[in-house]
């Protein structure tokens, strides 16, 4: 026996099969894991993956001061109507948006059922640019009425999955009021009952880390008042000045926000007019595909990948009213943006007006119903270990591909059923694929 081989000897190592030799002791590897058990410790702090749950396909901003128990219902008769006067069937949406007339008549009646069952997914009601300045009085009073509406509102089954407010930011000169509105806000729902499951808080005009290590230690307080458990409460960081993607010092800032928040960050909000507005683009060209908003997005999109952070796009302000050809041209371009936002692995968006409904639910039932049988047969040859196939995936691209069927199930492109058919996969193991299983 050589030296090498003797030393594996002593520090016990071993032959797993016959005629399989090793040189190195088992001491080697007990001191590589020590040196880089830190390192472990730190991925699986950072980097949890995605948190396994339903992501909305978009969040509606409404101002506190226009907020009503009927807001949900009175968006969705909305859009219902729009359809009815603009596109009233599948030929016409087809028509309208450049969509396949298959796809059409596939998505039309998926439509018209979402906006009937669950015209929105995620509700805001803003209390920052939308709202404006106020007397304390004033919104002292829409911050508990805001409040008692969604207590009620998640009570009779009618609130929307996710809901919440956007406060006013952490600068100077509004910081006391946000601070206010917030605790009069959370104080409220408590009073009420409990904090509904999807409750979920937006930080707007964040600039620098320590803004969001304040806004942690905020829900951490009232955690404490409250006798709530720890990290109970979450956030959203809006992502709508220079400073938070690259700081004064040169250095990417987005990333360091994710760490401030100490778990507490859900997601990151792309705000796409004041971010716009503080590169200098002129109002005519403030829009979700200028060259700006792809930069900072890519920042967004790298800081944010494997932290379980999610990612939102912004808005267009140009909204689909007036006669029909005015309506039929907003329509093209809102449901163009949500299309190139998808296919760049943004999944959630902000719609502004009830005329956006429909072409947000016809983009995204688009996307997913025709990627649909693809998604299935390159899954279906991956789980099966299927030869032949034109593509060869790994464990990483079924996690997406599972993830993307999984998307289409939870905002009703999709069917349980279709799926099952197409895949052979129940939605249990689509959950374990993308590695949602394990949460």
């Amino acid at each position: 026996m050589g030296q090498q081989h003797e030393a594996a000897a002593r520090d016990g190592a071993s032959a797993p099969a016959e005629g399989v030799t090793t040189s190195l002791g088992s001491s080697v590897r007990e001191e590589i894991a020590a040196s880089l058990a830190a390192v472990d410790a730190e991925l699986a702090r950072r980097y949890p993956g995605d948190p396994g749950t339903r992501q909305p396909v978009h969040t509606v901003y409404v101002p506190a001061d226009a907020f009503a128990a009927d807001t949900v219902r009175a968006w969705g008769d909305e859009a219902l109507a729009m359809l009815a006067a603009h596109a009233r069937g599948p030929a016409a949406l087809a028509e309208v948006l450049g969509i396949a007339p298959g796809l059409a008549e596939q998505v039309h009646p998926r439509i018209l059922a979402k906006l009937e069952r669950e015209p929105v997914e995620d509700l805001r009601v803003d209390f920052e640019d939308g709202y404006g300045p106020r007397p304390d009085a004033e919104e002292d009073a829409a911050a508990a009425r805001a409040a008692r509406l969604i207590a009620r509102a998640c009570a009779e089954g009618t609130a929307p999955p996710y809901v919440g407010i956007r406060m006013k930011c952490l600068e100077a000169a509004v910081r006391d009021r946000g601070i206010r509105t917030l605790d009069i806000f959370l104080t409220g729902l408590l009073d009420a009952g409990e904090l509904p499951a999807g409750l979920t808080l937006t930080l707007p005009k964040v600039g620098y880390a320590e803004q969001v290590a304040a806004m942690a230690r905020l829900c951490a307080e009232f955690e404490k008042a409250r006798g709530l458990a720890p990290g109970r409460i979450g956030f959203e960081i809006q992502i709508e000045t220079t400073q938070a993607v690259l700081g004064p010092d040169g250095r990417a800032t987005v990333a360091r926000m994710i760490d401030a928040a100490e778990g507490r960050a859900t997601s990151l909000h792309y705000g796409t007019f004041d971010y716009s507005a503080s590169c200098g683009v002129g109002a005519a060209h403030q829009s979700l595909d200028h060259p700006v908003a792809d930069h900072a997005k890519a920042v967004m999109q790298v800081a944010a990948a494997g932290t379980g952070v999610r990612l939102s796009d912004g808005s267009t302000n140009v909204l689909p009213v007036g006669p029909t050809a005015q309506v039929h041209a907003a329509w093209r371009l809102h449901h163009d943006l949500v299309r190139r936002s998808l296919t760049r692995a943004y999944y959630q968006g902000w719609d502004m007006h009830p005329g956006h409904l429909p072409t947000r639910y016809a983009a995204v039932y688009t996307y997913y119903r025709e990627g649909l049988e693809q998604a299935a047969a390159r899954l279906t040859a991956y789980v099966t270990k299927a030869a032949g196939g034109a593509v060869m995936d790994e464990p990483a691209t079924a996690r997406a591909l599972s993830g993307h069927l999984l998307r289409g199930l939870d905002c009703g492109a999709l069917e349980v059923a279709e799926v099952a058919r197409l895949t052979g996969l129940t939605r249990a193991d689509l959950d374990a694929l993308a590695g949602r299983g394990a949460r």
